[in-house]
């Protein structure tokens, strides 16, 4: 078990309490980090209800199986890590991974099974909604504030997340605030050694974009101009202002994405890539993008549209390919402007409690959060104190890339929620001080600045939490993503606006016209906290 030292113990004292005050803003310190926890050895689990005396409770918690656990150590469900929390928390937890793609489908699967763990996250608060709807989840409002002192103490600091945590009035779900790190996500890059072979500048417009994977094309047929990650369709949408699922305040009215006439252009940018080649065209089956990367890594791709961080990728091309120089890029203008991509919400994941849950459990469950808020959540963002990271003027700095890569980048799943909020400048003095993670924390710099730098358009907070309108997405999306695909990849079976008509008619039949009515009622008596 790991231990700290008193200067540890001072410098997190410190960050606690700037974190708390700032909040998720720009703090004027950095964190300090700390690998202290409970000197207790863990203790069997209590049997179902409750615990004996002197024993632990225990606790289930879902998670994201991202494919980033090695090998030799462990799994998402056993590892340095998980015993490393039982060890320390109050509360002994057991992980329920779930795949990231199908995250939602499975945890609807062990809902409706009865084996659904005790705690559920997600990161989309529709999906929340949906549970309290169907009775899957219950509200802790009352709980927080009988037995939480740690998390109730931030929320009360947090005020602002509590819109996004509450349905019906009633809190569903704990979360923490999003650092920068964490508001900044969808982000294109592109290759500046490809850009200076061809002697050109980066395309500022989506005319010139095209234009540059024309010419790349031209120059190299092997190449693919263009690839992505799972953000590239909602980064194709957002510089249109016409992201899938969302609502946007015109004149008053609220009006859905998928409906809009500037869907249509859209689905007119994804044509023409896909009818040229510029783009690859098996990104329809490329369910976990793993082509994509491949294509990107091996340096057969000019532009990627991703994320804002995308370290693992960096580091295979820079092995692959030493020469490329990939750096972040502006989103392109269209005829709407120059708009930002998505860009998320200060509420981070949304922790619900299971509706099966009774009191003695849910106590344990809040035990473990008010002790995972304190600090313990930096030892599982950075790792232990030196042997992961040393403190640099506070900030912890990774030792070596290659070790915290493999034994500590994955642990960061396990804290839901968490007080880290990096600024722009800290990236060259967090990462290690090699020369190839130095020249990615640069590029983190820039690319973090450069996705925050134009605002991502969200007319209202969050989508209307109506049950009407979560059982018509449910079933209009898989039809409009048939249609978007047939537009896309058709070659001349329907054209973009011939595909936004219909989309148009099948919002229609399934009644959209109904429900754009309660979405416009939900916004009028809601709007004063939107």
């Amino acid at each position: 078990m790991k231990t700290v030292n008193k200067v540890s113990r001072v410098l997190i004292a410190v960050m606690m309490l700037v974190s708390i005050l700032a909040a998720c803003g720009s703090n004027s310190e950095p964190p300090k980090a700390s690998n202290e926890g409970s000197n207790a050895s863990p203790n069997p689990s209590a049997s179902e209800g409750g615990k004996t005396e002197g024993k632990k409770g225990k606790i289930s918690i879902s998670m994201f199986d991202r494919g980033q656990v090695a090998a030799d150590e462990g799994t998402y469900e056993s590892n340095r890590w998980t015993k490393w929390i039982n060890e320390n928390s109050p509360t002994e937890v057991e992980w329920i991974p779930v795949p990231r793609n199908e995250a939602q489908s499975k945890l609807n699967a062990l809902i409706a099974s009865g084996e659904a763990p005790d705690l559920i996250w997600e990161y989309d608060r529709n999906y929340m909604t949906q549970l309290a709807a169907q009775g899957a989840i219950q509200p802790i409002g009352e709980y927080i504030e009988k037995y939480s002192t740690s998390y109730k103490a931030y929320l009360e600091k947090n005020a602002e997340l509590k819109p996004y945590l509450t349905v019906d009035n009633k809190i569903y779900a704990i979360a923490s605030k999003r650092g920068i790190d964490g508001i900044a996500n969808h982000a294109m890059w592109v290759r500046q050694d490809i850009l200076d072979e061809l002697g050109v500048s980066a395309p500022a417009t989506i005319d010139e974009l095209i234009d540059f994977a024309r010419k790349v094309k031209e120059k190299d047929p092997s190449m693919t101009p263009i690839v992505f990650n799972g953000n590239g369709h909602g980064i194709m949408r957002a510089l249109y202002q016409a992201a899938s699922d969302q609502w946007y305040l015109e004149d008053g009215k609220m009006v859905y994405a998928r409906t809009l006439d500037r869907y249509a252009d859209s689905l007119a940018f994804q044509k023409i890539m896909f009818d040229e080649g510029l783009i690859d065209r098996e990104y329809i089956t490329d369910n976990n993008f793993e082509r994509s990367k491949q294509i990107w890594i091996t340096g057969k791709a000019a532009i990627m549209l991703g994320a804002w961080d995308m370290p693992n990728e960096y580091r295979d091309m820079m092995q692959n390919v030493p020469t490329a120089q990939p750096v972040p890029l502006e989103p392109p203008a269209t005829a709407l402007g120059k708009t930002g991509l998505y860009q998320e919400t200060p509420a981070n994941i949304y922790v619900m409690f299971n509706s099966e849950m009774n009191e003695e459990q849910i106590k344990d469950a809040i035990a473990f959060l008010d002790w995972l808020i304190e600090d313990n959540w930096l030892v599982l963002k950075k790792g232990f104190e030196n042997e992961h990271h040393k403190l640099e003027n506070g900030i912890p700095q990774i030792i070596n890339a290659d070790v915290f890569r493999k034994e500590a980048s994955y642990a960061s799943e396990y804290a839901v929620i968490h007080q880290w909020s990096p600024e722009p400048s800290w990236y060259p003095v967090l990462a290690a001080q090699d020369e190839l993670s130095q020249a990615y924390a640069k590029l983190q710099t820039i690319s973090i600045e450069t996705a925050l730098k134009n605002k991502f358009r969200r007319d209202i907070a969050y989508n209307p939490d109506l049950p009407e309108l979560s059982q018509l997405i449910a079933t209009f999306r898989p039809i409009a993503e048939q249609i978007e695909t047939k537009v896309a990849t058709g070659g001349n079976a329907m054209t973009p606006e011939q595909g936004l008509e219909e989309l148009r008619k099948e919002w229609k039949r399934l009644g959209g016209d109904n429900i754009e009515g309660l979405v416009q009622e939900w916004y009028e008596a809601n709007k004063e906290n939107l």
